[in-house]
């Protein structure tokens, strides 16, 4: 989410708690046949700033483990990048030829860049699969719903406590391609320990760590 989309959020929680405020100074009115329908509304307001709140902790949260995720992936890419140039500047004056596996190593490297936006990519799915589990049921639409009820039938006892998504997820709510380089990007997040697999029912769950 961006900064500009958070600011939006504070505000629109500032003025709903401005509004709860306002109204609560009626409290002492609260037994007044007609100022039910006040009281009625304060409670529903209370009701929409909690589910905000909810929502703003998850993406301060999850902004934070993505941070940190991108530091490590940065310092680990540094490390490999300090290797090549090494190789570089000591090129022998012979090399030997190059074995179709070495080709392959080379080929599937993947830039820091392209990293980092597949990354985006997984944080968006994140985001936009919690979202919905912290969403009203009364405000859900059919599709909606069945997302909802898909999440809580792919959470085990394993993933209790913790983000994850499946595949589904990255189809779902981005344009990446669950392809062999896909899965090369979860290689390096998991020797990065940024993220781990929780296998069962036929379901891969990548889980954030």
């Amino acid at each position: 989410m961006a900064s500009s989309d958070l600011e939006q959020l504070c505000s629109h929680i500032n003025e709903k708690i401005g509004n709860i405020k306002k109204t609560l100074s009626l409290r002492h009115c609260g037994q007044e046949p007609t100022l039910k329908t006040v009281l009625n509304n304060i409670g529903d307001e209370i009701i929409v700033v909690n589910e905000l709140l909810n929502k703003l902790e998850l993406e301060i949260h999850y902004q934070e483990q993505t941070n940190n995720s991108l530091k490590e992936l940065c310092d680990s890419l540094e490390e490999d990048y300090k290797d090549v140039e090494h190789l570089k500047e000591n090129i022998p004056s012979h090399l030997p030829q190059i074995t179709e596996t070495q080709s392959l190593y080379m080929k599937s490297r993947l830039t820091y860049y392209q990293v980092n936006d597949v990354i985006k990519e997984i944080n968006k799915a994140v985001i936009s699969k919690y979202k919905i589990l912290h969403q009203s049921k009364k405000s859900m639409n059919s599709v909606t719903r069945n997302l909802y009820h898909r999440f809580i039938d792919e959470e085990t006892k394993d993933t209790k406590g913790h983000y994850f998504i499946v595949e589904a997820d990255i189809k779902e709510f981005t344009t990446l391609r669950v392809d062999k380089k896909f899965h090369m990007l979860l290689n390096i997040l998991r020797h990065c320990r940024r993220l781990s697999e929780v296998r069962g029912g036929g379901l891969t769950r990548y889980v954030i760590t």
